[in-house]
């Protein structure tokens, strides 16, 4: 504990470790590109929050509604008695959903109607994805144990760590089972083999939770903070990152008095955090001269909000991405899932599903 307390002292002193502000470029696989604000747009919603597909058609989590997209055209699938904050497709037809990110139903077949509400003695609080497994398992995050899911800038910027990985089986009713907990900020999972990888987003970092591996990091420094991950058709995995990291925020987080007044004092939506869209509002803040010069946006320019798919390969190193720069829209990209060759992607920022043709790239 002594020598614990005397290397942060140390890495305060000198900027070093989890004191540091340094933050990854734009480089590599990640080099600056506009093929998200390029991309065609499919729909614009009125309240998305998630992606799935069975292989043969595109499932979009609005509000509370699911539609079914078939060539392009929108059906009405479900509709629930809760806002929905996940969506998975199971075997059959079935779907499960997160409601207020508080309880998992499953919509169809034998099991329609079914509940968890709790795991490992736990209420939900915060479910934001859900993930199939091929033995009658769900797989979910629980992003905070403190902050609903439409908080999730409040469990930032109180430095969270209560995240956790659920285990349900389709088969038992009950409680779902803890895989892992007191993560920073649990925002999506996949199955790896006899792993599973989750994105601890607050780390900037992908996980590697398993049996006999207890934790191992996929990858890590990443530009953006990872959220949902889905598999590629090759053997990879698309990871999504909801806003890119800038070292404005990254100096406040290690500010906790400042960081603090401003919680109390400053409406949420002009704090200096990540954002899922931005430049509506001339009451944003701004990093000094860095986002303007004489009246025109810096492409460069730190950005409050970012658009950013990262492709990793099935080691889970970068390969290659899909991004919308600070002078564009298509922000905020929470899930992204790959059908029939092409890769649909939902930018929650304008509430648009895109969708980006795989051949050839």
């Amino acid at each position: 504990m002594i020598i614990d307390s005397i290397k942060t002292y140390r890495d305060k002193l000198l900027g070093r470790g989890d004191a540091a502000i340094s933050i990854p470029t734009l480089d590599g696989a990640c080099r600056p590109n506009r093929l998200l604000e390029d991309a065609e747009i499919l729909a614009t919603l009125e309240a998305p929050e998630d992606l799935a597909t069975d292989g043969q058609s595109l499932f979009v989590a609005d509000g509370n509604r699911v539609f079914r997209f078939d060539n392009g055209k929108p059906v009405e699938h479900a509709s629930l008695d809760g806002r929905i904050t996940a969506l998975a497709c199971l075997p059959g037809g079935v779907i499960a959903v997160a409601l207020d990110g508080r309880r998992i139903s499953i919509v169809g077949g034998r099991s329609n109607g079914t509940e968890w509400t709790a795991a490992g003695g736990k209420s939900f609080v915060s479910i934001n994805s859900i993930t199939p497994t091929n033995n009658g398992k769900l797989l979910v995050t629980d992003g905070s144990a403190s902050h609903p899911y439409e908080k999730w800038c409040f469990d930032m910027m109180e430095l969270g760590h209560s995240g956790r990985l659920v285990e349900i089986d389709l088969g038992l009713s009950g409680e779902g089972k803890e895989l892992r907990r007191n993560l920073r900020y649990a925002f999506g999972c996949c199955v790896s083999g006899d792993s599973v990888w989750v994105s601890e987003t607050w780390n900037n970092r992908v996980i590697r939770v398993g049996v006999p591996i207890q934790e191992e990091v996929v990858t890590d420094w990443l530009p953006g903070y990872p959220c949902r991950i889905t598999p590629a058709s090759d053997g990879g995995f698309w990871l999504c990152a909801f806003a890119g990291r800038t070292h404005l925020v990254e100096f406040v987080l290690r500010e906790p008095e400042y960081r603090i007044r401003m919680m109390h004092e400053v409406d949420p939506r002009y704090w200096i955090a990540p954002a899922l869209n931005s430049g509506d509002d001339f009451l944003e803040p701004m990093q000094g001269a860095g986002v303007k010069s004489r009246g025109i946006l810096k492409p460069y320019a730190p950005p409050r909000s970012y658009g950013l798919v990262i492709k990793l390969d099935a080691s889970g190193t970068p390969v290659s991405s899909f991004q919308s720069r600070l002078d564009g829209k298509n922000h905020g990209v929470i899930a992204a899932v790959e059908c029939c060759g092409t890769l649909y992607v939902l930018a929650k920022g304008p509430r648009r599903i895109l969708q980006l043709p795989l051949g050839g790239m």
